[in-house]
């Protein structure tokens, strides 16, 4: 994801989870090219112009997973009739094929993953526009069943092509209502960093594990970053950093193009994890920064401390999700 205009985390992984996998003390085998590790799962990524030999790349066995693109932004409008001169509904045409084709090849790829023993996920890119109009889209794209990867793939703080973060925050709790589970957060470095230092600013969205795009052998003295103790998924290798000569990971049956990315764990523990859609433990935010927002805890207790408010008003939004929810059902 991130290139070719297609896409580039309420958790993933449980607190339990998240502790034992992805709060490893092993520094060196977490943040240096785990990817060489042969216990470590690799986790594909594609979108619909990426090409797969299904039968070469289950040479693989060290592929536990595959994530799928599904919808991008706010659906089409394919009304191809009424006041259009010719180009338009000739253009309504083809976007409509483009999006039936499409939509056909999530589904078939999702067949073809899943009867190889796959875990399948899919992901949405995250575009200006009504969040929870997106969320539905997604949902209804993707149809996530209750043992699929949900994820929210937002590029970068860019409000004239991509989400804004506050909106993405509304489309995650959205994908809570729906659901009962939170989407994993796909982002780039400077994104991650970003939230995770104005925390306080998006409560949800910093929670969620987070599938961690930068394409560097390591990344030492990167983590622990605001709430995130390490990466859900490290998407290590993409067209960007994998040619002909050199690519720190290359997939049969794919071209350099394909996104590649690793998990802290192996096949079988990721596996235990992959679709849990909880939030990770909320860190006490900085005395600086609860100072400076004029609402820290007075020294003689009588106040109450940002993190803890922030806390109950998860806790409270949870609670009313989860009522309207149990409504719709």
């Amino acid at each position: 994801m991130g290139k070719r205009s297609k896409p580039i985390v309420s958790g993933l992984f449980g607190l339990v989870a998240f502790a034992a996998g992805f709060g490893a003390s092993n520094v060196e085998a977490r943040d240096i090219a785990p990817w060489k590790s042969v216990t470590n799962a690799i986790v594909i990524d594609a979108y619909e112009m990426n090409i797969i030999d299904w039968d070469a790349m289950a040479t693989d066995k060290r592929i536990a997973g595959f994530i799928s693109k599904a919808s991008d932004g706010l659906p089409e409008s394919f009304s191809c009739s009424g006041d259009h001169n010719g180009d338009t509904v000739n253009h309504c045409r083809t976007m409509w094929r483009k999006y039936a084709v499409s939509r056909e090849l999530y589904q078939t790829r999702r067949m073809l993953a899943r009867s190889r023993g796959l875990l399948w996920g899919a992901y949405h890119l995250a575009r200006p526009g009504n969040p929870i109009d997106q969320a539905n889209h997604f949902l209804d794209y993707a149809t996530p069943r209750d043992d699929e990867l949900m994820v929210l793939d937002i590029e970068g703080i860019d409000p004239d092509n991509f989400m804004s973060l506050e909106d993405a925050g509304i489309f995650a709790g959205h994908i809570k209502t729906r659901t009962g589970r939170y989407p994993m957060l796909y982002t780039n470095h400077s994104t991650a960093k970003f939230i995770a230092e104005h925390r306080g600013q998006y409560p949800i969205l910093s929670r969620l594990p987070l599938w961690y795009a930068r394409y560097k052998p390591g990344i030492r003295d990167v983590f622990p970053m605001g709430n995130w103790d390490s990466y859900a998924l490290w998407q290590f290798s993409a067209a960007v950093n994998c040619g002909k000569r050199r690519c720190p990971y290359r997939v049969a049956g794919t071209l350099d193009d394909i996104d590649v990315n690793v998990a802290a764990m192996s096949p079988a523990a990721l596996k235990q994890v992959w679709a849990k859609g909880e939030l990770l433990p909320e860190k006490p935010l900085p005395k600086l920064l609860l100072v400076a927002s004029g609402k820290a805890s007075s020294s003689s207790g009588g106040g109450i401390g940002v993190d803890l408010m922030l806390t109950a008003s998860i806790r409270i939004a949870d609670n009313i999700l989860d009522s309207s929810r149990r409504r719709n059902e």
